[in-house]
Parts: C-alpha cells; sequence; structure tokens
C-alpha cells in the first residue's frame, strides 16, 4: 500500500498492427471470427471465483446479423446480486494486504496475454458483437486496453512514491489504502477495453468490485473475464453479474459498505444513480466516490484559414468511424461559409466511398449500430430531416434492418443552429452541419459554447494563430478533451487523458493518475523518534 521499492517496467503504446492484406494477424483474426461465429457460446455469472447459472438466459447476437445467435448469457437475481457484493467483501481483507507489485504483476500479465495469445480473440469477439471493423477493434479491444492496464501500473507506482517531506525528528508517511468496502463498475457496450478497465483499475489500487458489464457487450466480457483469470486475478476480486440494471444497481446501492461507482454509459443512468446515492447518504460507512464518463454532443469548429480537406477527413472520421457510437465522435460542425464548397464536395465523395457492411469482410469501413433500439431512434431522426424544411441531407439517408442495423453515414445540413440534430445526442452516424459567416468567428464560437449541455470532446482547425487562441480560450469549458486541427477522437492512454466535464462526466481523466487517485484513501503516519515530555513550550518562561 505504501511507498515502492521496486521498478516496473516503463510503459509505452502497444503498437497498432495494420491488418494488411496477406498479413499474418489478418489472416489470425479471420479464422479466429469464423471460428467463434460458427460455435456458440454461454456465459454464466461470474462469483467468487465460479461460474454461476441461473436457467434465466438471454441471447447474444450480431448487430451485423441480427438473426446469427452467437450466444447466451445468464441473469442475476437480487440474492445473487448481494452474493456478489458478499464475496468481494469477504475477498477484500487479504487482497488489500496484497503487495502492491503482486497486483501489478498480475495485469501486466493480462496486457502480455492480451499482446500474444487472446490478441485475435479479443478482436474477434468485438467485431462479432459489437460490429467494429478490424481497425477499431485492434484499437480499442487489444492496443488501448494493453494500454490501460501496462500505464495504469507505472501510474500506480508514481502514487506510491509520492511521499510528503519529513525532518530530523519526524518520519512522515503516506500510506495509499483502497478504499473501505467495494466499488461498483457499470461498463458500457462501446468499448471493450472500458469494459476492462473500469473494474481493473479499480482492483489494480487494491479494491474489490462487483462488475455489471453492457446487455450489448457480455460476448467481449466474457473474454476478458478469461484474461483476468489466467493472469491470476484471485476468487472475489472481480465478479460479474449480468441481469436487471435497475434491480443490480439498487442492490448495491443500498449496501452500507457501496464505497464507489466506476461508471461510463447515459448521462439520465448517471444522474439516476447519483440521486440514489444521495438519498443513501446516511447507510454509507464512508462518503462513495462517484466516478462517471457519460454523453457528448462534440463538435468541429471550422475558421476560413482551415484546410477544407482536413476539414473533411476530420468529418469522415470523426463523425463516422465505429458509426458514429464513440462518446468522442463528432454530431455537430460549423464549417465558415469560404471553405464550405470544398469541404463539401470532399466529404461528400469521401462518405460516398464508404464500404458499408459486415466487419468479416475487412474492406468495409462502416458495419451496424448496436441494436434494433438504436437503429429505430437514428432512422426516426432521418426521417424527420427529410421532411423538415430547415435541413437538407447532402448524402446519405438510407437505412436497412432486415439483417443487420445498417445506417447509411448521414450528413444533414440546417440552416438553424439549434436544429434538433445539432443538439440532441444521437450516438450513431449521423453528423450536422451548420455553416456560419466568415465575420462571425466570434459569435460562433460562442453559439458552439452555448448550443449543449455536454463538455466532452471538440476540435477546431485554423490556420491563423490568433483565431485559434481565441477558440481555445473561448471554448475552455465546452470540452474536456480539445483537438486543435484533429478529429475530436482516438484519445490514446497516456497521451490524451479522457474525460469531459457539464453534462459529460466527473471528468477524472482515464488513462491517466488523476483517475486511480479516485480509488485509493490515503492514510498519513507520523513517526516522532524523540519525544518531548513536557508540555511547557519556550515562550512559557
Amino acid at each position: 500500500m505504501g511507498k515502492g521499492f521496486f521498478k516496473v517496467p516503463v510503459a509505452v503504446n502497444e503498437p497498432v498492427k495494420d491488418y494488411a492484406v496477406g498479413s499474418p494477424e489478418r489472416a489470425a483474426v479471420a479464422a479466429t471470427y469464423k471460428k467463434m461465429y460458427d460455435s456458440t457460446v454461454e456465459v454464466p455469472l461470474f462469483i467468487n471465483g465460479k461460474d454461476v447459472k441461473t436457467g434465466d438466459t438471454e441471447t447474444m447476437s450480431c448487430p451485423h446479423d441480427h438473426k446469427h445467435i452467437l450466444g447466451t448469457y445468464h441473469k442475476a437475481d437480487k440474492k445473487l446480486a448481494q452474493e456478489a457484493i458478499d464475496t468481494a467483501l469477504a475477498a477484500r481483507g487479504k487482497w488489500a494486504a496484497t503487495p502492491w507489485e503482486q497486483r501489478a504483476a498480475i495485469f501486466l500479465r493480462a496486457a502480455e496475454l492480451i499482446a500474444g495469445p487472446y490478441r485475435a480473440k479479443i478482436n474477434a469477439a468485438t467485431m462479432l458483437a459489437q460490429s467494429k471493423n478490424i481497425f477499431q477493434a485492434e484499437i480499442d479491444a487489444s492496443c488501448e486496453l494493453i494500454d490501460f492496464l501496462r500505464f495504469n501500473v507505472q501510474f500506480m507506482t508514481e502514487i506510491y512514491n509520492e511521499q510528503p517531506a519529513s525532518t530530523s525528528g519526524a518520519w512522515n508517511r503516506l500510506e495509499y489504502r483502497p478504499l473501505e468496502g467495494f466499488v461498483y463498475a457499470i461498463t458500457p457496450f462501446n468499448f471493450t477495453a472500458i469494459a476492462a478497465n473500469l473494474p481493473a483499475s479499480a482492483a489494480l489500487m487494491g479494491n474489490v468490485v462487483v462488475w455489471k458489464p453492457s446487455d450489448s457487450q457480455v460476448y467481449s466480457a466474457k473474454v476478458i473475464l478469461d484474461i483476468f483469470k489466467e493472469a491470476g486475478v484471485p476468487d472475489g476480486v472481480i465478479n460479474m453479474v449480468m441481469g436487471d440494471p435497475v434491480m443490480i444497481t439498487d442492490t448495491v446501492l443500498a449496501s452500507p459498505d457501496f464505497s464507489g461507482v466506476h461508471f461510463t454509459g447515459s448521462t439520465h443512468v448517471f444522474k439516476d444513480i447519483w440521486q440514489k446515492i444521495g438519498t443513501n447518504i446516511h447507510n454509507y460507512k464512508t462518503y462513495p466516490r462517484i466516478v462517471g464518463e457519460t454523453g457528448g454532443k462534440d463538435f468541429i469548429v471550422a475558421h476560413k484559414t482551415s484546410n477544407p480537406k482536413q476539414v473533411a477527413t476530420a468529418i469522415a472520421r470523426g463523425a463516422f468511424e465505429f458509426q458514429g457510437q464513440k462518446c468522442s465522435a463528432a454530431s455537430r460542425c460549423y464549417i465558415s461559409e469560404s471553405i464550405w464548397e470544398e469541404v463539401k464536395k470532399a466529404l461528400v465523395a469521401d462518405v460516398n466511398s464508404f464500404k458499408i457492411g459486415s466487419p468479416e469482410d475487412m474492406g468495409n469501413f462502416i458495419t451496424a449500430v448496436i441494436h434494433e433500439g438504436s437503429f429505430d431512434k437514428l432512422a426516426s431522426f432521418i426521417d424527420q430531416a427529410k421532411e423538415d424544411k430547415n435541413a437538407d441531407i447532402i448524402v446519405g439517408g438510407g437505412y436497412d434492418k432486415s439483417e443487420g442495423y445498417f445506417i447509411e453515414p448521414t450528413v444533414i445540413v440546417t440552416k438553424d443552429p439549434n436544429y434538433t440534430t445539432m443538439c440532441t445526442e444521437l450516438f450513431g452516424p449521423v453528423v450536422t452541419i451548420y455553416v456560419f459567416e466568415d465575420k462571425k468567428w466570434a459569435e460562433t464560437l460562442a453559439l458552439v459554447d452555448g448550443t449543449s449541455e455536454y463538455a466532452l470532446t471538440g476540435a477546431v482547425f485554423s490556420e491563423d494563430r490568433y483565431a485559434l487562441e481565441e477558440a481555445i480560450k473561448a471554448l475552455e469549458n465546452a470540452a474536456g478533451n480539445f483537438y486543435v486541427n484533429d478529429k475530436p477522437s482516438g484519445a490514446v492512454v497516456g497521451q490524451q487523458p479522457f474525460g469531459g466535464a457539464r453534462a459529460s462526466g466527473t471528468n477524472d481523466k482515464a488513462g491517466s493518475k488523476l483517475n486511480l487517485y479516485r480509488w485509493i484513501s490515503p492514510r498519513m503516519i507520523k513517526e516522532t523518534f524523540v519525544t518531548p515530555t513536557d508540555y511547557k513550550y519556550p515562550f512559557l518562561g
């Protein structure tokens, strides 16, 4: 728990494999994908190191091939949710007392398992059940997850080495204790890396965890769990439960030993959790840590001096990679009128060149959205845009769910900066563009800042340094991750710590040691070497 005495390997970012045609990694993922597609898997609950099958199951399918069943997962009842809590608490004493280097070794081993024998499997699982193309799966399920595990170990050792000053008369030292109780990790469908990091980062710091993955991500969550088991995470330290999210959450939040929530998901759900924690606050042994990354209505704003092709590429990638289902995806753009026609021409050409279909065909850039509910929501907004006089669809606008939940990448142009798709979080491959007068740069920056309740990511393009400086200052509260002359997505662990404010979350910056501080409770110890024996100070005479 205290200051470290061992050096750990210096963390470096995992190189991204390119999966070029004919490469061995491409062949390995293709073979693994087909093997997993042709078989089915049963995912039990995981409590106290044991698989728990309840018989109450749901099926898992491919979003791009929704009639194909990948397998089933079991759901917990209230009794099993409570058992997961009790199990975690029973494991806490031994795990919290485990030397930090032993905890580090487990998660460093997990990183190497992903980098090696599990790489094709975890990528293929993410392609199958979350419909990521091979590149998006690689940068998420492999590289980002490996980076989280390696860098978190480095961050932990840096924290433990932060010690107060001592004197000749007293030795001052900090112990970095885990929280007193258990941590509840609630993870999303869109990033396999986040699904693993939320429970793992808390566990690395000595905490025990109850983990509820998204129903739409259970398939790859099972692979994560297998990796953690093989890496040596002890029984009871990370317990995985699926089922009714309200029931599980209510059970967790009712426990006096609840000490923190590590959350990524919707703003509405996070606010409900916060409210319930407030209602239960008198029941808890400690004030719970509340850490959450939620929604976004992320922007690109382009000055008249911007390079039109760069802006078009940023929109094409920022809005449409992984079908716009990244929290950081660009969904509202403000383009200066003098460059708009060139941006429009390049963007339409890019979107028309996208190949759409199953991720099994690694030439496809776009695949399906996650489920029917998402598909129906997006289709309704597209249909509304087709009807509204103040909106024009300049490319895309089609959709089809007969085989998979496919939405064409869609670009809407509006003359109303407050048009519904400029303000509403959609979480799909739909981007809306507002063209502003060149002379209204300052007014447009104010508009960007004031339009959304969210403040996750944003980007500004300009070749004018004064305009950039003005934007950086004007938008200082509009995005927790701000990009200059780049798309507003693609944060890398250790390079761009990720998180936003306003309705986008608590901005605790995953991918940095700032996040790990949230999972420790420091204890200050002062040891005096020669203890006074007289209360009188010299001033008393």
